[in-house]
């Protein structure tokens, strides 16, 4: 459940994916700079590198919240007290 720990989770590929994407859009927006593209086409592509990263994080912590947390909020003792602690660190990124 905490950061030393790793896990799989269904919708890591999907996290993947969304990165790439974004990576692909960097990648894109970095060859325009030196093609000395429009200002408005690099914000553009600047933008949907954004939300694929907005996008990425939130699928992300929901799974999170969803499996891992909910999860140890159902133990009882100090994995319950630990995971309402994880909850308002992770909640912070949303």
């Amino acid at each position: 459940m905490n950061g030393s720990k790793t896990m799989h989770h269904a919708n890591h590929p999907d996290v993947v994916k969304r990165l790439k994407r974004a990576e692909g859009h960097l990648r894109t927006v970095i060859a325009m700079i030196g093609d000395e593209r429009p200002c408005l086409d690099l914000a553009q592509q600047l933008q949907a590198i954004e939300n694929a990263i907005v996008n990425a994080k939130k699928a992300l912590i929901h799974d999170h919240i969803i499996h891992c947390i909910e999860q140890s909020l159902k133990a009882p003792g100090p994995k319950r007290k630990s995971a309402l602690k994880e909850f308002a660190a992770i909640a912070k990124y949303l």
